[in-house]
């Protein structure tokens, strides 16, 4: 019989809060950057570009590296608290000295930063409330996330508008700082660390060898991609990413082309409009993993494909923005059911967080290639074109998925098919 974990309400809302603040903590100031350093500092293109790529080439660098380091260390809030402070600072730097040495140097830290945020919220949340109900808590915790994106969104919003363009640095700092005093409130003592890294629950049957296969020091990278449900699940999640990253910069694209101004307030539209969505889509998807996690995935990678093909149909801004809705459902299942079947993956092994973390590497690699290709081909074949290729890649990872990757929830009746054929290993 397993073990059910009783964290105390106080960890459990100091996670609530957590998740609000590091919605806009985990990338600084993000796309608000690019505008800064236009329309303030006077940059050219290129140097924008190097500034906001430079974040994200360390955050997928360092990703493996940070999940591992999770793994390993106790001190999970510890971890937490150092990439706020290291966040805060890196945003007043560029705030207050908007040059290229300065602001190159800050975004490498920063994204450094936002690889440690997600495995360490992830590990704090399987160690307070265990596998039995990470689902549910998981589907939290992308609730809570998306709400304080669009709380961030809109005091970004009005500090821009009404103070300063340089108030959203300081913005962000001090979002950092409420990030630090939530994480402070969660109760240490009620963490379990060795359910954080995916050790299994205690009195699992089967929890005997697992231990010993963990034992085993030279466990590494390569033994977790010798599992063929890991290797097709991340097969799947990279092609899901590399048929959805290009997508809205594509549309934003579309939505420019005689607009005039108002080019920013469709796009911010899109973005709002999908972190609504997000919001109760991550609360039900924890709640109906309960029984089954492949159906409800199935689902967002079903969407990917749709949305992709619609885009097509018109190019007017109130029906593209609409389509967004679409985004929100993927983005709301993606955020929760990659996470628990990450957890069901590698339970019993210690190797949850590293997991994650070479997960998240692949998956920021395979975003990147997604905006190449898609430059290229609209480029020389249009928008249209580019959508249609996008979705057919997105075609490509539903198949993967359903056809070769297992239900991983444990206790669901499966029959014979032949995705779980394939996927055995």
């Amino acid at each position: 019989m397993q073990k059910q974990r009783k964290p105390s309400q106080k960890s459990l809302r100091s996670l609530d809060y957590l998740n609000v603040f590091l919605a806009d903590v985990r990338d600084g100031v993000g796309p608000y950057l690019s505008i800064y350093l236009k329309a303030s500092a006077n940059w050219n293109p290129a140097q924008i570009g190097m500034a906001m790529s430079a974040s994200a080439i360390a955050t997928v660098i360092a990703q493996t590296p940070a999940g591992a380091l999770v793994d390993r260390l106790r001190q999970k809030r510890m971890l937490i608290v150092l990439a706020a402070v290291f966040v805060s600072i890196g945003c007043i730097a560029m705030g207050l000295f908007p040059n290229l040495p300065v602001v190159i140097g800050s975004q490498i830290i920063i994204g450094i930063a936002a690889a440690i945020f997600p495995p360490a919220i992830t590990a704090i949340t399987l160690g307070l409330v265990g596998h039995e109900r990470l689902d549910r808590r998981v589907g939290r915790n992308e609730t809570f996330n998306h709400a304080g994106n669009l709380l961030a969104a809109t005091l970004a919003g009005l500090a821009g508008y009404f103070i300063a363009r340089k108030a959203i640095f300081f913005l962000v700092a001090a979002m950092a700082v409420g990030s630090i005093i939530s994480v402070r409130m969660i109760r240490e003592r009620e963490i379990d660390h060795e359910l954080a890294r995916g050790d299994g629950e205690e009195g699992e049957e089967g929890q005997e060898e697992d231990n010993e296969k963990h034992q085993q020091p030279n466990e590494g990278i390569l033994q977790l991609l010798s599992d063929r449900k890991i290797l097709f699940f991340t097969i799947a999640v990279v092609l899901f990413h590399f048929a959805n990253a290009a997508m809205l910069p594509l549309v934003g694209q579309e939505l420019a082309q005689g607009k005039g101004t108002s080019d920013t307030v469709y796009m911010s539209a899109c973005i709002i409009v999908a972190q609504l969505v997000m919001i109760p889509v991550s609360n039900l998807a924890g709640r109906f993993a309960h029984t089954a996690r492949k159906p409800i995935f199935l689902l967002g990678f079903a969407v990917l494909p749709i949305r992709g093909v619609l885009y097509t149909l018109s190019d007017n801004p109130y029906f593209l923005v609409s389509v967004q809705i679409l985004d929100g459902i993927a983005g709301g299942i993606f955020g929760v059911l990659s996470v628990l079947m990450v957890a069901d993956l590698t339970k019993g092994t210690g190797r949850f967080n590293v997991t994650q973390g070479m997960l998240n590497t692949a998956i920021g690699v395979g975003a990147g290639l997604s905006n190449v290709l898609a430059g290229f081909v609209v480029k020389s074949a249009g928008y249209n074109v580019g959508f249609l290729i996008l979705a057919a890649i997105a075609v490509v990872a539903l198949a993967v998925f359903w056809f070769c990757v297992p239900e991983t929830k444990t206790g669901v009746n499966r029959k014979a098919s032949p995705q779980n054929n394939l996927a055995k290993s």
